[in-house]
């Protein structure tokens, strides 16, 4: 055998390795609600098992979770699915009450912590199919049956699928698609330079340095080229009624773009507004995307009220704008636009916000329909001063972010609707 791989001994099991099937799909539940467990990990999990022994839940419990966890992150997601899983079938009932809330008298009347909706997604996905069973003759043909209920295109109709229009299934599924996207920027040359070989300007001030070690005479030139330095990202998000759906599945992949190392951004800013501006930057740096969400939902205390789109931008130019848009940063602007306080004021203010900023794009779900037009007073009044207007509707709509970032001359549906409006 190669030097380096570890050598197991034989593996002793019962002729019905229930346990080994229970703790194999146990693994899998865990994949799914985000941890990184592969089929190493569930093989040192089921022989950890049969060493300690499955006398005691505490010591079993920890025995577990001395295979499956490597992350601070995951011992809450891993401990809940853990209940739903081995220990309580009565919060199993709770969980599946709550995933599927056409189920009555079966739901307890709390709340669900941070982690549980997404362990019971993880532990109920595949709930209907039936555990592997032993073969009584092991020369009988293996059948091997495919689920294809998640193809290609099935993920393609998911990918145009209105939010609102999401059934609780595939809500949960475009999550998932939604955790996985990047948005990528590239950086901007700042006046400050660094040494490089093929720098397209000369570096003075090392090139005398150098010369002076040597009596004054020039041997090398050095060259310099300008620094990159990354963008910030600033997202205000509208959580009114009419918002709402669309901003829960926005603000999800805001929280992937936050925890996403190397994307490019230097910092990434959230704020919601509704009737009040908040500032939910530091809940999104939380790893657990339940706890951030629900974090960020327990502090804005407007969600599904209101809008006052106007009131909000001031209160952002006149107590934000400084601290966070200083190093040249791209403004996301997630709204329908359907405000009833003065056009006047609210064009002043996105005005402010579009000199402040170095590119401001504008998401409305509002330009999904195909007769789309800027008839409401506030769309008006805020279209003029945006650099690019696009649908934020669905993750296709999401998806196209990254073009609107990578084009700077990108500028959406602006053009055509600024035509409607003189016409």
């Amino acid at each position: 055998m190669p030097q380096g791989i570890p050598e197991y001994a034989p593996l002793d099991l019962p002729d019905n390795p229930q346990l080994a099937g229970n703790i194999t799909h146990f693994a899998r539940a865990l994949r799914k609600a985000g941890l990184p467990i592969g089929p190493g990990r569930t093989l040192d999990a089921i022989r950890a098992v049969q060493v300690a022994g499955f006398t005691d839940k505490r010591d079993f419990y920890w025995t577990l979770h001395a295979c499956f966890v490597s992350s601070p992150q995951h011992r809450q997601v891993f401990s809940q699915l853990f209940r739903l899983y081995w220990r309580d079938p009565r919060y199993m009932e709770h969980m599946m009450s709550m995933m599927l809330p056409a189920v009555r008298g079966v739901a307890e009347d709390r709340a669900a912590e941070a982690g549980e909706k997404r362990a019971a997604e993880a532990l109920l996905d595949g709930a209907d199919q039936p555990m592997p069973q032993p073969q009584d003759d092991p020369e009988e043909e293996t059948k091997i049956e495919v689920d294809a209920s998640l193809t290609i295109s099935e993920e393609e109709r998911l990918r145009s699928l209105d939010f609102e229009q999401m059934s609780t299934e595939e809500i949960a599924r475009a999550k998932r698609m939604l955790a996985r996207l990047t948005l990528p920027v590239k950086p901007m040359l700042s006046r400050r330079r660094v040494a490089s070989p093929h720098g397209a300007r000369i570096d003075t001030a090392r090139t005398l340095r150098a010369a002076m070690r040597t009596g004054g005479e020039i041997q090398a030139l050095h060259r310099a080229r300008p620094r990159p330095r990354w963008p910030a990202l600033v997202t205000l998000c509208d959580i009114s009624g009419s918002m709402s759906q669309y901003s829960r599945m926005v603000l999800h992949f805001l929280h992937a773009v936050a925890n996403e190392k190397g994307a490019g951004w230097a910092r990434v800013h959230a704020f919601t507004f509704g009737t009040r501006l908040t500032n939910i930057t530091r809940h999104l740096n939380n790893r657990d995307v339940d706890a951030a969400l629900a974090a960020a939902g327990a502090e804005a205390q407007d969600w599904e009220g209101g809008t006052r789109i106007g009131d909000c931008l001031h209160d952002f130019n006149r107590d934000w704008s400084r601290r966070v848009m200083g190093q040249g940063a791209v403004v996301l602007l997630i709204t329908d636009g359907l405000d009833r306080g003065d056009p006047s004021a609210l064009a002043h203010e996105m005005q402010r916000l579009h000199l402040s900023s170095r590119r401001l794009i504008w998401l409305n779900p509002l330009l999904r329909w195909d007769g789309f037009a800027p008839k409401a007073r506030g769309i008006a009044a805020m279209l003029p001063h945006v650099d690019s207007f696009r649908a934020g509707h669905s993750i296709a709509s999401i998806e196209d972010l990254a073009l609107a970032l990578s084009r700077p001359d990108d500028r959406g549906e602006k053009d055509r609707l600024i035509a409607s409006l003189s016409a």
